[in-house]
């Protein structure tokens, strides 16, 4: 390891010079095993990794993480895929670890959004998950170690230039943490806070029952907040973000843009999405956007431009609108995280439309009693903990 790393550049190409360093001669916590990690690269890095090593902590599962400018595109722990989620994430017929089972939920809810994503893994990255990472459209991985046979397949993947980093597990940042502005240094204890089921005690709705289950999602949603740029929301369902609303202005936004994802990802699990008769030689990032296409209100001008004759081999039948309304109903069990109380009750309404059962946020709004009532009419279990998850 060493002090510092130089970087080609800064976020854009004019930002020069550009580097990491550690202050007072010690050592940066990384290792560059392959590559020349760039300066998003390495701040989706550190905020994924720190974001898996707790998801590991609270859950005791492997944990993957897929980021994208500053905020995950997906997060995951590692519980088994059944064959439809195996299907629609592309991992083939091969054995999969725990740790390659969460990064394929990670990197398979939104697949739009992980292209080109930076990986974390909280475990030591075997072959399994070295197969996922190396067919993905992806700047790089960090995680604590790698096995030989994952070591030597990653760095030859795009002719050596992918990135590989080995991150100390045990490192500790320092309790105060500091970053300029315009030439002004901010500084701020650390996000330190440990989310687990504790934080969920005060069940503020008639519906007072939480599964284990639904505990487990919901902690993970707040985890992943913790790590996402603000304002943000968290639809997560059976170990894994399903749907994840970043840097919205507005709270209903974050929902709705959240609850949109996590409605793609069910629609893409629709027998008719399932059955698409894709040509041969359809790239997968292509199959993606076709099918974001295909279950959009477009759809049906796609079919009169005739633009359907380049990927498929016969005409698919449209998914109507009232299939996809009732497809959707079938969504249930979803658990939402909010960094930061909910205004108003349109969020709770429009969270209902996708499916969620269960609701962790801060409260602490003059209409938490309207967002209350909003939630007793669905029979949501909402607790408020009391802590706010505000990320920049």
């Amino acid at each position: 390891m060493a002090n510092e790393l130089q970087l080609k550049y800064g976020c854009n190409p004019n930002q020069k010079p550009s580097r990491v360093y550690m202050e007072d001669g010690k050592e940066l916590p990384i290792t560059v095993l392959s590559g020349r990690p760039g300066y998003i690269n390495l701040l989706d890095a550190f905020n994924s990794w720190q974001l898996v090593k707790e998801l590991k902590e609270a859950t005791g599962l492997p944990a993957a993480a897929s980021f994208k400018h500053v905020s995950p595109a997906g997060a995951a722990i590692g519980l088994p895929l059944s064959d439809v989620l195996k299907k629609i994430y592309y991992v083939g017929k091969g054995e999969l670890s725990p740790l390659a089972c969460a990064y394929a939920r990670a990197r398979g809810a939104d697949r739009m959004s992980s292209f080109g994503d930076f990986a974390a893994l909280s475990d030591t990255c075997d072959l399994a998950t070295a197969k996922l990472l190396n067919r993905e459209v992806s700047d790089g991985v960090i995680a604590p170690g790698y096995t030989e046979e994952a070591l030597e397949l990653l760095k030859a993947k795009r002719n050596g230039t992918y990135n590989v980093i080995q991150i100390d597990p045990d490192f500790k940042p320092a309790p105060i943490e500091r970053k300029q502005v315009f030439g002004v240094t901010f500084e701020q204890g650390r996000n330190e806070i440990k989310l687990d089921g504790s934080i969920l005690e005060n069940i503020v709705t008639e519906n007072k029952t939480l599964t284990a289950e639904q505990k487990r999602d919901l902690v993970i949603s707040l985890i992943t907040l913790k790590y996402t740029q603000s304002n943000s929301v968290c639809y997560v369902k059976d170990g894994q973000a399903i749907g994840i609303g970043a840097g919205q202005q507005s709270r209903i936004h974050c929902t709705r843009l959240a609850g949109n994802k996590a409605d793609i990802w069910w629609l893409r699990q629709n027998p008719k999405v399932l059955a698409l008769p894709f040509k041969k030689g359809i790239k997968r990032a292509d199959r993606d956007n076709t099918i974001d296409v295909y279950i959009s209100d477009d759809y049906m001008d796609v079919l009169a431009d005739g633009i359907w004759e380049n990927f498929f081999e016969t005409k698919p039948e449209p998914l109507s609108r009232e299939e996809k309304k009732e497809w959707l109903k079938q969504l249930t069990g979803v658990a939402l995280g909010s960094d930061a109380f909910f205004p108003f009750g349109d969020n709770i309404e429009r969270a209902h439309r996708s499916g969620v059962a269960c609701i962790a946020q801060p409260g602490g709004s003059i209409r938490d009693d309207n967002v209350i009532e909003v939630c007793n009419r669905y029979g949501i279990a909402m607790a408020c903990t009391g802590i706010r998850l505000f990320h920049h």
